[in-house]
């Protein structure tokens, strides 16, 4: 899974990449809180390590940013803080799971894979609107300015998971493992070439592609549009 750590001291940042990574995770690691508030909003991580105590911005605040912005990334919260207001206050502001420094890493790696497992939720939503891009999923609509787009479903699909993490970078992993369930890179062009059909289809006589091209990581689509 994804996983994003915000820690400054830089022997266990260093320690929890590397263990993280040794169990087969996707590892994002920043030092400071407004590195983690920026990563946090603008790509998807399956679950959150934070520190409460960061440079810039502490934990809490950055928290109470993501769940005011409808961020629902399960979040462990690490502090060497360990009394009664302080683990509250965590909570208080959308922390998932608290943790007290010093911690045996065999107790966080357990309790990251049962925040992973915990469903999120939520009202499902059916329709997206992201500029002048609108789906709906009960009809299985596309429409751009008002003018109906024809995608394919595996199209389709591809836009659908832009639109659910608008604004926020989505993996060619991800695209991968949602519309394809392949758990492994088959190490194919798959999915650029799917996007590219269906970018073609949605930009045809616009002049603006609101879908951006993330080297190397993957694609989002804009919200400044």
């Amino acid at each position: 899974m994804r996983v994003l750590i915000a820690e400054d001291d830089d022997d266990l940042a260093e320690f929890l990449e590397h263990s993280l990574g040794e169990l087969g995770h996707v590892v994002t690691c920043v030092r400071s809180g407004l590195e983690a508030l920026h990563f946090g909003s603008v790509e998807v991580f399956e679950v959150a390590i934070l520190d409460r105590m960061l440079p810039g911005m502490d934990g809490v605040e950055i928290l109470k940013r993501w769940r005011a912005a409808d961020i629902v990334t399960p979040v462990l919260m690490l502090t060497a803080l360990g009394g009664i207001a302080d683990r509250v206050g965590g909570l208080n502001a959308g922390a998932d799971d608290y943790l007290v420094k010093p911690f045996a890493f065999s107790e966080l790696a357990a309790r990251l894979a049962a925040l992973a497992r915990r469903p999120t939720i939520r009202e499902p939503q059916t329709h997206f609107t992201v500029g002048d891009v609108t789906l709906d999923l009960l009809d299985r609509s596309v429409k751009r300015a008002g003018r109906d787009i024809a995608l394919q479903p595996r199209e389709f699909a591809l836009l659908e998971q832009l639109m659910r993490h608008a604004g926020r970078i989505v993996t060619r992993t991800m695209f991968l493992e949602t519309i394809w369930g392949y758990h492994f890179d088959p190490k194919t062009n798959i999915v650029d070439s799917h996007l590219s059909r269906m970018r073609a289809k949605l930009n045809f006589d616009f002049d603006f592609d609101p879908i951006e091209t993330v080297r190397g990581v993957g694609y989002r689509i804009r919200t400044d549009a």
